[in-house]
C-alpha cells in the first residue's frame, strides 16, 4: 500500500477524509508518479517541435529589430558623416534667422550665402547642438539616410514641407506690403 502524505494523514486524523479513499489517491499519485510512457510519444514529439518552432520564430523576431535597430543607427552616422564632411565654414556677420524644434535659431552667414539660402541652392543641418550650411547635393544625401537632421531648405517642391502655409493664409497676407529691405 502506498504510504499517505503528511495532508492526508492530518485530514484522516481530523476525520475529514475515510482510510480508503485516501489508500485510493496515494496509490493513484504513486502510479501517476513511477508511470512509464504515459503520454503517447508522438505527443511529446509534437510538444517539443511545437516548443523549438516558437522559440525559432521568437528568436528571428528578434534579429529582426536587432538588425533593423542597428541599420537606423549606421544610417544615422552616415548622415553625420555627410554633415561633418560637406559643412561650409562660417562665414559673414549677419543673422539669419529661422526656426528649429519651436525656437528661433540663428546662423552667421554673408549676403552670398542668404542668397543661396533663399534660393534653396543650401541647406541648413543640425549637427549635435549646432547648424550648419551644406550644399543641396549633401543636404539630399542626408535627407535619404536620416531626414529629421535637416532643419531648414527652401529648395523642396511646394507642398512637400509639413508647415506650408494655406491658400487663405496667402490670400489674408496678400494684403499687407513687405518691404524691400527687411531681413528677418
Amino acid at each position: 500500500m502506498a504510504k499517505p502524505n503528511p495532508l492526508q494523514e492530518q485530514l484522516l486524523k481530523a476525520g475529514l477524509a475515510k482510510k480508503s479513499k485516501v489508500a485510493e489517491v496515494a496509490r493513484a499519485q504513486d502510479k501517476a508518479r513511477h508511470a512509464k510512457g504515459s503520454k503517447d510519444p508522438d505527443d511529446i514529439r509534437r510538444e517539443a517541435e511545437r516548443v523549438r518552432e516558437e522559440k525559432v520564430a521568437r528568436d528571428r523576431a528578434l534579429a529582426a529589430e536587432a538588425k533593423a535597430k542597428a541599420q537606423a543607427a549606421e544610417l544615422k552616422a552616415q548622415a553625420r558623416q555627410i554633415i561633418k564632411d560637406k559643412k561650409l565654414p562660417p562665414a559673414g556677420d549677419s543673422e539669419y534667422r529661422f526656426s528649429a524644434n519651436g525656437a528661433i535659431r540663428t546662423i552667421l552667414v554673408n549676403d552670398e550665402l542668404r542668397r543661396k539660402l533663399s534660393a534653396g541652392q543650401l541647406v541648413i543641418a543640425r549637427l549635435d547642438d549646432r547648424y550648419v550650411l551644406l550644399p543641396r547635393a549633401a543636404g539630399d544625401k542626408v535627407r535619404e539616410r536620416h531626414a529629421s537632421l535637416i532643419v531648414l531648405d527652401h529648395g523642396l517642391p511646394a507642398g512637400t514641407q509639413a508647415d506650408a502655409p494655406s491658400s487663405e493664409d496667402d490670400a489674408y497676407y496678400a494684403r499687407f506690403k513687405v518691404p524691400d529691405d527687411l531681413i528677418w
